[in-house]
């Protein structure tokens, strides 16, 4: 079950942060809008509302799911530029994933936003100094987090969650 959980295996912050691991952080963003429809390419109607394992999310609230943490952490990267360790509240993703919006909607819609969201987030990431990586915000159950880790975590969280679906897509042939 553990590989199903976690195909990449579970994120592990890095000990130091580096230019050359921070832009490969930041590549791994970047790419990741196309990485991901490149999972889903040709997918029927029925295999989108195939889970990726049993008691998961279908691959189209996976897809969901990415465009709305995605879209958080956007966010929460912005505030914590612009602010001095500004309050983050956590959200139930599971929830969130339950939605209409994530269980009714075309899964083209958040491609196309995780495609816009992600070009200005990579703009954003590469203007960036070395220090601004060491800013942080307050989140609600993780406390400080610095946004060289939530760098770091993100471009974790999109190679994790297109492993899922490809590892799906291997399992079932197609």
């Amino acid at each position: 079950m553990s590989e199903l959980n976690y195909p990449i295996g579970p994120f592990t912050a890095p000990e130091h942060y580096t230019p050359e691991l921070r832009a490969s952080f930041i590549g791994h963003i970047e790419a990741a809008p196309s990485h991901l429809r490149a999972a889903v390419a040709g997918l029927t109607s029925e295999q989108l509302r195939t889970p990726y394992r049993d008691g998961g999310w279908t691959v189209a609230q996976t897809v969901h799911h990415m465009a709305d943490s995605h879209l958080n952490a956007f966010v929460r990267f912005k505030f914590a530029i612009t602010e001095d360790n500004p309050p983050i509240r956590a959200y139930d993703e599971k929830k969130w994933a339950e939605l209409p919006d994530a269980t009714n909607l075309d899964i083209q819609t958040s491609l196309g936003l995780l495609e816009g969201l992600h070009a200005r987030w990579t703009v954003l990431l590469t203007s960036l100094n070395p220090a601004d990586f060491g800013r942080t915000f307050q989140h609600s159950d993780l406390g400080p987090v610095a946004l060289d880790r939530v760098v770091a975590m993100y471009a974790w969280h999109s190679r994790h969650h297109v492993a899922h679906l490809t590892s799906l897509r291997q399992r079932m042939g197609w």
